[in-house]
C-alpha cells in the first residue's frame, strides 16, 4: 500500500488558464454564493432554531467506533464494484454520504448513517433526495441532470427514476441523519423533514470568522449555529463531519474523484456551461487540466473548481487528527496526508 505523496504531471501549457482561475476561486466563490447562502440561512432560521445542532450528533451511536467510510458521487463509483465490496465486507463503521451519492447507496441496499448537504442551489439539490414536485416543465428548463456525470441513473427516464427515488427516501428516511448546512435551499429542508430524516444544523464557513465584516460571523450572529470549515464542497464536508464531529480516527473515501475520466466529454462535466460562457468553445483546452495519477499510472482531467477543491482537501488532510485513505480508485486526490489504498484493503484494516 503506497502512502507517500507523489508528484502529478500536468501536461505542458494545457490547462494554464484553468490553474490561474483555480487560484482565484476563493474570492470568486465567495462572491457567487454569499448572497444566496445568506438568504437561505435567513429563510432557514426559524427551522434551524427548532432543530438540533450538529454537535448533538456526538450524543448518538454514530460516535461509537473509530472507522468511517465517506461515499461521494464521483464517476469512479459507477465504474467499479464498489457496492459489492462494501456489502461483502460487513463494514461496521459509520457510513457518511453526500446527498448526491444517496440514491446510489439506497438502490444498492446501503443505508447511510449520515448524509451531508450544503449546496444553496434553489432547485437542483432536492433532486438528489427525490423531488415530489418534479415535472416535465422543470426538466425542459434545466438539462443539468441529463448531462451530469455523477450518477448515470439520473440521465435515464428522469421522471420515472425520480419517482423511484422519492419512494426509496421515504422508505429509509427515518433511519438517516442529515447534516444540513444553513445554506441549503428551503426545498431541500422541506424534503428532509417530510421524509422523516433527523436534521442536524450547521453553518458552512465562507470566509475568515475573525475578519472584519466576515460573512460567516454575520450568519453565525443570525442563527447561532456552529461554523464548520467544509472545504467548499459536500464531499470534503462529509470527511470533516466524520473526523471533526464524529471523532473517527480512520476515514476511507470512495467516489472522491475531483476529476473526470479521459473518455468523459467536456459537455458532461460539472461546470461546462460556466466554462463555456467564460472562455468560449475554442479555449477549453486552456481551462481543463490534465493530471497524472501515479498510483494508478493513468491520466485524468479536471476543471478549476475541482482542482481548487482537491488542493483545499490536501491542505486540510495534512492538519487533520485522523488517517485518511483514498480508496476511490480514480481521479486526482492524492498528496501529503492522504494514504492511497484499495477499498478492500481499507475495509480489511477496519476489522483489525
Amino acid at each position: 500500500m503506497a502512502q507517500s505523496p507523489a508528484d502529478s504531471r500536468e501536461a505542458g501549457t494545457a490547462g494554464s488558464l484553468g490553474r490561474a482561475i483555480a487560484a482565484e476561486l476563493g474570492s470568486i466563490t465567495l462572491q457567487k454564493v454569499s448572497e444566496i447562502g445568506f438568504d437561505n440561512a435567513r429563510a432557514n432560521a426559524e427551522q434551524s432554531a427548532k432543530g438540533q445542532r450538529i454537535l448533538a450528533l456526538r450524543d448518538t451511536p454514530l460516535v461509537e467506533g473509530e472507522n468511517a467510510l465517506v461515499i461521494a458521487a464521483g464517476p469512479s463509483l459507477h465504474r467499479r464494484d464498489t457496492a459489492e465490496v462494501i456489502k461483502e465486507s460487513n463494514f461496521s463503521g459509520v457510513i457518511v454520504a453526500t446527498e448526491s451519492a444517496m440514491a446510489w447507496c439506497l438502490r444498492y441496499g446501503i443505508v447511510p448513517d449520515l448524509v451531508v448537504t450544503l449546496d444553496p442551489h434553489a432547485h437542483r439539490i432536492v433532486r438528489w433526495f427525490g423531488d415530489p414536485e418534479l415535472s416535465a416543465d422543470t426538466l425542459a428548463r434545466d438539462d443539468y441532470f441529463a448531462r451530469q456525470d455523477m450518477d448515470p441513473k439520473f440521465r435515464e427516464d428522469q421522471l420515472r427514476f425520480n419517482a423511484e427515488l422519492v419512494n426509496l427516501v421515504n422508505t429509509y428516511g427515518r433511519r438517516i441523519q442529515v447534516a444540513v448546512g444553513s445554506s441549503t435551499s428551503e426545498a431541500v429542508v422541506r424534503r428532509v423533514l417530510e421524509s422523516g430524516m433527523d436534521a442536524y444544523w450547521w453553518n458552512p464557513m465562507y470566509d475568515d470568522y475573525e475578519a472584519e465584516h466576515s460573512l460567516t460571523r454575520q450568519i453565525h450572529a443570525l442563527n447561532g449555529l456552529p461554523c464548520v470549515n467544509a472545504g467548499g464542497n459536500v464531499g470534503s464536508a462529509c470527511w470533516v463531519m466524520a473526523h471533526a464531529v464524529l471523532g473517527k480516527r480512520r476515514v476511507g473515501l470512495v467516489g472522491m474523484d475531483f476529476g473526470y475520466y479521459p473518455d468523459t466529454p467536456p459537455s458532461r462535466t460539472q461546470y461546462y456551461k460556466e466554462i463555456l460562457a467564460l472562455v468560449g468553445p475554442d479555449r477549453l483546452d486552456e481551462v481543463f487540466i490534465r493530471i497524472h495519477n501515479p498510483y494508478l499510472n493513468r491520466e485524468f482531467y479536471t476543471d478549476p473548481a475541482y482542482l481548487w477543491y482537491r488542493d483545499g482537501f490536501v491542505e486540510m488532510a495534512q492538519e487533520a487528527e485522523c488517517e485518511t485513505y483514498n480508496c476511490t480508485g480514480g481521479g486526482i486526490l492524492f498528496g501529503p496526508g492522504i494514504h492511497y489504498s484499495t477499498l478492500a484493503e481499507f475495509l480489511a484494516m477496519c476489522k483489525g
